[in-house]
């Protein structure tokens, strides 16, 4: 098909979907429907591109590079082969989409969404950034903490392959080459297993795949300068992502605390404005240690950093050792990984997360999280 015939096939779904979700919700899912059709309608196929004589050789020679990482994704990590990766977009933007984030002011969970197709998630997506910022104030009036943050890609679930699939984006086809390849390794790990209703199972699935994919990439495929580039980067992210986990353990003591459950708010939140002060005096010495480029990459996390912050970061993160350790216990084979995860999947909501964390804990006694992150090894 045409990009025009699909995008309006496309429409036409998520048009019903908002239906099903109600009046109140028309306006919102009428955004979500038409962004995501123009993404479509500006996506053409990589051949195209590469043959194209306006292209620059830059963006040929990153086109070029995703689709041998496609090619990778299917032959060594057993992800889905279809069309979703296979076509481009430039949108012409900084961010496919906004991602609304908001928590209680004494908690890190975070509120919840729900949608026809996805189930209830902690977050809600603008492809207006001007709209997003204005759902974060409506939910700071509520008394809640919020956060908006810059989406480079997201999936489709595998739901809109029949109309082209999700196509590589202008947002994130720069990234370098091991970055690169997490993000596609990630999100088509969406497209093999998505649990409505628990974000953190989804995350933490599809950031697994994508260290344990990237690792392999970069040490089968990639220069030695990739290799170089990303082993820096990623110790930065490792080092953030200790000191992130180390924070959000701090937070849930407060928010754990005899004075929290007495309701001594001020006592409550003079522990947290502490927890959160050592977290920023702990991240300025740490940069002190950086050089090179990308210093600043964590710069605007930490100067915004909130419970909502904290709580979209953890759903990335927390399950991660339980299904790498899940990944070595099945003798590093993807297809008999992807078939314990899917069990896993089956078990109420409670019970799989206890699973995940018993099946990490003896591959991480005595041992911080980060350094099994690191054998494994998405931005931070």
């Amino acid at each position: 098909m045409r990009p025009g015939r699909r995008g309006a096939a496309a429409l036409a779904v998520l048009a019903a979907s908002a239906l099903l979700a109600g009046c109140a919700d028309l306006g919102y899912y009428w955004q979500s429907a038409s962004g995501h059709l123009g993404l479509m309608r500006a996506a053409r196929p990589v051949p195209e591109w590469l043959d194209d004589p306006a292209t620059s050789e830059a963006l040929k020679t990153k086109l070029a590079l995703t689709q041998r990482i496609r090619q990778f994704a299917v032959a060594e990590l057993g992800l889905p082969d279809n069309d979703s990766y296979k076509s481009y977009a430039d949108l012409h933007r900084n961010a496919a989409l906004w991602n609304v984030v908001a928590a209680p002011p004494h908690a890190l969970t975070l509120k919840t969404w729900c949608f026809p197709v996805a189930g209830c998630v902690g977050y809600r997506g603008y492809y207006d950034e001007a709209a997003a910022n204005a759902e974060a104030a409506a939910q700071q009036s509520q008394g809640l903490e919020t956060a908006v943050y810059p989406v480079p890609a997201y999936s489709t679930l595998g739901w809109m392959n029949w109309a082209g699939g999700d196509p590589l984006l202008s947002t994130f086809i720069g990234y370098p080459e091991g970055e690169l390849a997490r993000l596609v390794f990630h999100e088509l790990a969406h497209q093999v297993l998505y649990v409505p209703d628990d974000t953190m199972f989804n995350e933490s699935f599809a950031t697994a795949v994508e260290r344990i994919g990237g690792a392999r990439w970069l040490r089968t495929h990639a220069s030695e300068a990739a290799r170089l580039d990303y082993a820096q980067f990623d110790g930065r992210r490792q080092q953030f992502r200790a000191l992130t986990a180390e924070t959000r353990r701090a937070l849930e003591a407060v928010y754990g605390s005899p004075a929290a459950k007495a309701q001594d708010w001020p006592a409550v939140d003079a522990m947290k404005a502490d927890a959160m002060a050592d977290f920023r005096q702990r991240f300025a010495k740490l940069r002190e240690g950086w050089t090179g480029p990308r210093q600043g990459v964590y710069d605007g996390w930490v100067a915004r950093a909130n419970n909502a912050m904290f709580g979209a970061q953890a759903a990335y993160d927390e399950l991660v050792p339980g299904f790498e350790a899940l990944f070595e216990r099945e003798g590093e084979d993807w297809p008999r990984f992807y078939a314990a995860v899917k069990r896993l999947a089956e078990m109420p909501k409670a019970e799989r997360r206890q699973a995940l964390r018993t099946e990490a804990a003896p591959a991480t006694a005595g041992a911080p999280t980060n350094q099994r992150q690191q054998q494994g090894g998405r931005g931070g």
